[in-house]
Order: C-alpha cells, then sequence, then structure tokens
C-alpha cells in the first residue's frame, strides 16, 4: 500500500506537480517566512528559476539534473547570494530523485559533486569548524541518498510483484491452454484409431459385399449403396472432426469453419504476403488446382505453409531467402519450403504475420500428426546452409459415379390370335 502510494507520488507524470509544489514552498518561504533584508536580488530569483526547471528534468535525466543543481548552488555562493536554503531544498531533492531512478556509478558521481559544492561553501564560512562542515555536508547528502535508494528498492520491490503475478497469470493461462490441447488431442487419437478405424472398416466390407453380390437382388444392392454412400459420408465428418480437433486454431479463431478449397491460394498468398512485409524474402509457386482439394487437405496445407514460414523466420531469421512450391501433381499434393539460412537472427516473423496459431504447441508434432493422419509424409531437416520442409499427401480421392442401372428389357408383344 506505501509502495504503491510512493511509487505514484514520484511517477513522471506527476512532475508539473512535484515542481509546482516546490516553487509554492520556495516563494512562499522566501516571501512570507524569510527575513526582509534576506530576500534574493534580481539574480538570485533567476538562479531559483533555474533550479527549478532543472528539477522538471530530474525523473527523465536525475544526473543531470542534480550537476545542474551543484552548478547553481555554486554560482550562488559565488554571487554573495545570502539566502540559499531554497537552492539547497531543491539540490537534496534532485540527489534524492538520482538515488531514486538510478544505480550504479552516477549515484557516487552526483553525490561527490554535491559533497565537494556543499564543502566549498563551508569552507567560506570562517564561524564554521571543519568537523561541522562535514555533519552538515553528510546530513544533507547522505539523508538524501539512504531515502532514495529505499523508495527506489520499495518501487522495484513493488514491480516485481507485479511482474511475477503477471508470469504467474500467463504461466496458469498456458498450462490450461496445454491442457486443453492434450485433452483435444487424445479425442482425436481415439476417434482415428478407433471410432474412424471401425466405420472405415464397415465402408471396406459393403463395397466388397456390394461387389460380390452383383445385379442377383436389386433392392439388397440399393440397400448395400446407401450403407456405402452413409459409412463414406460418416467417415469423411470424422477425419475433418479429428483435424479441427488438432487444431484448436480452426475452431478458436474462426468459428469452427475449415478451409473453404476454393479459397485456399489466395489464403496461401495471403501469408505470403504477410510474411514478405516482414522481411522473408519469398520466391513462391502456388498451383491454383490447389482449389480442387477437400476442406481437410486444404486446412492441412495451409498450415503447414503457415508453421514453415513461421519456422524460416524463427530459426534463419526475417531477412532469410525462402523458396516455397505448393502444387497438385497426379500422385497427391507437393509442398516444398526451403531457405538459405541466411537471414537476420535478431529479426523474427510473429504468429499474427505468418497466421499460425500461437498457443497451439504443435510444432513439428502437430504437422507431422497431421500429415500423417491424412495418409502423407513430411520430412524436415537441413539442407544446405539452410532448412527444407518437404510434405506430401494423396491425391484427392475422386467422387464416386453412380453406376448406371441397367435398363429393363422390353417385353414382348402378344402374338396376335390367327382366326
Amino acid at each position: 500500500m506505501l509502495a504503491s502510494l510512493i511509487e505514484r507520488l514520484f511517477d513522471r507524470k506527476l512532475t508539473p506537480v512535484r515542481v509546482s509544489l516546490l516553487a509554492a514552498i520556495a516563494v512562499g518561504y522566501l516571501l512570507l517566512l524569510a527575513p526582509p533584508d534576506k530576500l534574493p536580488d534580481p539574480s538570485g530569483w533567476a538562479l531559483l528559476s533555474g533550479a527549478l526547471a532543472a528539477a522538471w528534468f530530474s525523473p527523465r535525466s536525475p544526473l543531470a539534473s542534480a550537476l545542474a543543481q551543484a552548478a547553481m548552488l555554486a554560482t550562488g555562493e559565488l554571487l554573495g547570494i545570502d539566502n540559499m536554503i531554497p537552492l539547497k531544498v531543491l539540490a537534496s531533492f534532485a540527489l534524492l530523485e538520482l538515488a531514486m531512478r538510478r544505480t550504479g556509478w552516477v549515484l557516487p558521481a552526483g553525490a561527490t559533486v554535491l559533497s565537494a559544492v556543499y564543502f566549498l561553501i563551508g569552507l567560506t564560512n570562517p564561524l564554521r569548524s571543519p568537523a561541522e562542515i562535514v555533519f552538515q555536508t553528510a546530513v544533507v547528502v547522505v539523508g538524501p541518498l539512504v531515502l532514495g535508494a529505499y523508495i527506489g528498492g520499495m518501487n522495484a520491490r513493488a514491480r516485481q510483484a507485479e511482474e511475477r503475478a503477471a508470469e504467474q497469470e500467463r504461466l496458469r493461462r498456458t498450462e490450461s491452454q496445454m491442457v486443453r490441447v492434450a485433452e483435444r488431442t487424445a479425442i482425436a487419437r481415439e476417434l482415428h484409431d478407433l471410432v474412424a478405424h471401425h466405420v472405415a472398416s464397415i465402408v471396406l466390407r459393403t463395397g466388397v459385399a456390394r461387389h460380390l453380390l452383383g445385379e442377383s437382388d436389386e433392392q439388397m444392392r440399393q440397400v448395400l449403396d446407401d450403407v456405402h454412400a452413409t459409412g463414406s459420408g460418416a467417415l469423411t465428418d470424422l477425419r475433418r472432426l479429428v483435424a479441427v480437433l488438432r487444431d484448436p486454431e480452426a475452431t478458436d479463431t474462426a468459428g469452427g469453419d475449415l478451409v473453404d478449397p476454393a479459397e485456399l491460394p489466395a489464403a496461401v498468398a495471403a501469408v505470403i504476403d504477410r510474411c514478405r512485409q516482414v522481411g522473408l524474402r519469398i520466391d513462391a509457386t502456388v498451383d491454383p488446382a490447389l482449389a480442387g482439394l477437400d476442406a481437410v487437405k486444404a486446412l492441412a496445407v495451409l498450415r503447414l505453409v503457415q508453421e514453415g514460414l513461421a519456422n524460416v523466420a524463427k530459426h534463419a531469421g526475417s531477412s532469410a531467402r525462402v523458396w516455397l512450391t505448393a502444387e497438385l501433381a497426379r500422385d497427391g499434393v507437393r509442398l516444398d519450403i526451403a531457405d538459405d539460412g541466411e537471414g537476420d537472427p535478431s529479426g523474427t516473423v510473429s504468429a499474427q504475420h505468418s497466421g499460425s496459431a500461437q498457443h497451439s504447441g504443435h510444432g513439428l508434432i502437430g504437422m507431422r500428426e497431421r500429415v500423417e493422419l491424412l495418409g502423407g509424409t513430411l520430412r524436415v531437416g537441413p539442407e544446405g546452409t539452410g532448412w527444407a520442409l518437404s510434405a506430401r499427401l494423396p491425391a484427392p480421392e475422386p467422387e464416386p459415379k453412380p453406376e448406371p442401372k441397367p435398363e429393363p428389357e422390353p417385353e414382348p408383344e402378344p402374338m396376335a390370335s390367327v382366326p
């Protein structure tokens, strides 16, 4: 509570308030409390104005402000100003700000300069002994230093406590997201390994039975056709559900919609453009025929491009040269991403620029699982001076064409009766 109050009082935003308060106290003291013969002359008022101006910059440049206050004190002594109490108060305040906001060599530097000025001022007074001069100098210098260091330490501990609380909150959110991802991955694995396997077996056996049945029983064939079509649709839906469960970004951001295959080339081009804007030099070839993929494979291709470019920027640097090829060949989808490994390591492309999921936690494992789920292969590793990603996905299954039903043979016309 006290640390928070002190931190607010010495906040940089309140600098005008502090300086105005110091000015009011100094002017009020000189006009109301100081003896009439101790009022400053015009040069004294000018020095006071300069000291207040230096106090204005104390939060941003505390050492420069402390040195300026020491210069004002020395100038006042040279000019023979009688009442320098306001200047001394402002000098102590500058030393307090210095101890609050800075550490290291600047503290002894500022304290030494101000102590030297106070000591020289004391030597000009023949009525003071060296012990009195040393004691007074220690009080006006050491006091602000100790108080400022204490306040600065309190502020630092308060900031550290806030940072620890924020870090704990981030860790809590990350752990919660990891638990959700693990649960969704486990569900997806069960659906793929158990349910989808059994449904695929049903579809396969139904197709075999339909083939063996031939044309002997038209009604039974229609029933088997219906079972086969329903099972195939269920298997497609299961694969789509597994893909969504393995990719929380697909439901957390896009409202659960998969990628529209017709928009896949444009979506890949948009990811490439975003990465180019932040420094990646990408030579890309995107096959418009990718629009012919199904929604699950389209989502896989888009995520592979996003993760691949994000990894290039992370490991090779934001100015690396990248070669990207995404095409639909006879044997399936071919995606190749390679870089020269000669980018700027200091610059990275964030997940927002590449479009990848920031908190998905999948990485290489997630990409490999996604590709293998669709029956493809993924190869990632060093190539030359850079890194290469090569993914292969099977060709989209052609839509089954309905088999033409045999037309019934026309019945023979009845023979006319012979009279």
